[in-house]
């Protein structure tokens, strides 16, 4: 890529202010803080200029442009990721997503939602609802996170084992390449064995393939009852055994299985300024959600399955949540993690393995922790139930070490364990230099091929993921 004299910059910008009107391009003191971090609170950087495009044929203009001068354009969504993979160069455009927003179309015989990328999904998901649907995606950012950054980065959330990632909420997309070209194949049909599904390129590829513009995502019947239950176990092994006699029971009626150790449990309690509802300590804790079809489904059976689990010693202790605020209250403990950013200095991890491997690489991961900064602060959690294991480590515990030697450290043990960098948020920029350690030379040079045939320039969110 080659770098354009300041004469060519403002060139390119005189023709970005043609095409998209001076109010859609922002430079200088006019780029508010929001555009120049996510929440991994990685230096912030003030990228050259700011577009906000309202179409997609705006985005399409813009990135014609941008190629012709070949001029890095950065895709920016809610700016809630967790790998840096929205934060630009001083060099950079930065192309943000926000004022494309709205649900166009819900088709109740296809059960699918026709949305514009830069919708939150919470909105989505209240559409849907009102409509009488469900939209499985569901995270704890979900009232910022936005549509297309979600399947940019193939998000995970809480229900990935009843509904799957990001990628298996999409039947069609449209997305704008690096060259402005338009590729629209918003298909609403789940059988389509037409050649290759480009869809998938562009799902987890981090902004680097094309910019996502608008998607057809699948809605499913709206789950009449929600049941929500806090377990005590006596190890890892003990909440596994659980997941599987609940699954083999309910099937993907159990929608959430949310492991927390005690170091994570303790601080989202004390976080909450509630009191924890058991009257001792346990060395592990699930929040588990049951999710029935049945309205008339009053918990009974859920209740039953834990007694039973608790009578064979399988769990120590549970809580079941008798109203919509007390879930609402179990809840809010797992999601703490909102308020790592400002709470702690979070050298976060976001990995993946064989998920009867998890508990015994905590404990090994922990062990070692331990020993090399003795008195670090270290929180793990996570999904478990589709193998993502979150780590925190609070660097304000680990005075004068650089986040870059935690990473390393963490993630070498990883390595033997063929697990991988990241589960569900993406590579972006704190993960590109580890991602061999999940990726094997000829995938990698796979992938850069196919980057190199959609965005020959290399324009596309330069520095991310690769």
């Amino acid at each position: 890529m080659t770098v354009s004299t300041p004469a060519e910059f403002f060139s390119t910008l005189a023709a970005l202010r043609d095409a998209l009107g001076a109010d859609a391009v922002r430079v200088g003191e006019q780029i508010g803080e929001r555009s120049m971090t996510d929440w991994t609170r990685h230096e912030p950087t003030r990228a050259a200029a700011l577009l906000l495009p309202r179409t997609t044929e705006q985005v399409s203009q813009a990135l014609a442009i941008c190629h012709a001068a070949h001029q890095p354009v950065v895709p920016q969504g809610g700016m809630t990721g967790l790998a840096g993979g929205a934060i630009p160069r001083a060099a950079d455009i930065a192309l943000s997503l926000e004022r494309m927003t709205g649900v166009e179309e819900i088709d109740p015989a296809s059960a699918t939602m026709t949305v514009l990328a830069g919708t939150t999904l919470q909105t989505a998901q209240e559409a849907a609802a009102q409509a009488g649907f469900e939209l499985a995606l569901d995270l704890g950012a979900r009232g910022s996170c936005q549509i297309g950054g979600n399947l940019a980065t193939n998000a995970g959330g809480n229900r990935v084992i009843q509904s799957g990632t990001a990628r298996d909420q999409v039947l069609g997309l449209e997305v704008v390449l690096a060259n402005g070209a338009v590729l629209s194949s918003l298909g609403k049909m789940v059988k389509n064995n037409t050649g290759y599904d480009l869809k998938h390129w562009f799902i987890g590829s981090e902004g680097t393939l094309g910019v996502i513009t608008r998607a057809v995502l699948r809605l499913h019947p709206q789950r009449a009852a929600r049941h929500t239950a806090l377990v005590a176990l006596n190890n890892y092994d003990a909440a596994v055994s659980l997941l599987r006699r609940l699954s083999t029971r309910f099937g993907n009626d159990i929608g959430a299985f949310e492991i927390m150790w005690p170091d994570f449990y303790d601080f989202g309690v004390a976080l909450t300024g509630a009191r924890s509802p058991f009257a001792e300590a346990h060395p592990l804790y699930a929040l588990i959600e049951h999710a029935s079809f049945d309205a008339a489904d009053d918990g009974e059976r859920f209740a039953a399955a834990l007694a039973e689990a608790l009578d064979t010693q399988v769990i120590r202790d549970a809580v079941i949540a008798q109203s919509v605020a007390d879930a609402r209250a179990l809840w809010a403990v797992r999601e703490c993690t909102a308020e790592f950013p400002v709470r702690l200095d979070p050298i976060n991890f976001d990995v993946s393995l064989p998920i009867g491997e998890i508990g015994t690489f905590v404990e090994r991961c922990r062990a070692a922790l331990d020993r090399q900064w003795p008195g670090n602060e270290s929180y793990f959690f996570g999904h478990i139930g589709d193998s993502n294991l979150h780590l925190t480590v609070d660097g304000r515990s680990l005075p004068g070490i650089d986040h870059h030697a935690v990473y390393a450290f963490v993630y070498e043990m990883l390595g033997p364990l063929h697990g991988s960098v990241s589960a569900e948020h993406g590579i972006g920029l704190l993960k590109r230099e580890f991602l061999p350690i999940s990726r094997s030379p000829e995938e990698l040079a796979a992938m850069a091929a196919i980057r190199q045939a959609l965005d020959p320039h290399g324009i596309l969110n330069p520095g991310k993921l690769f």
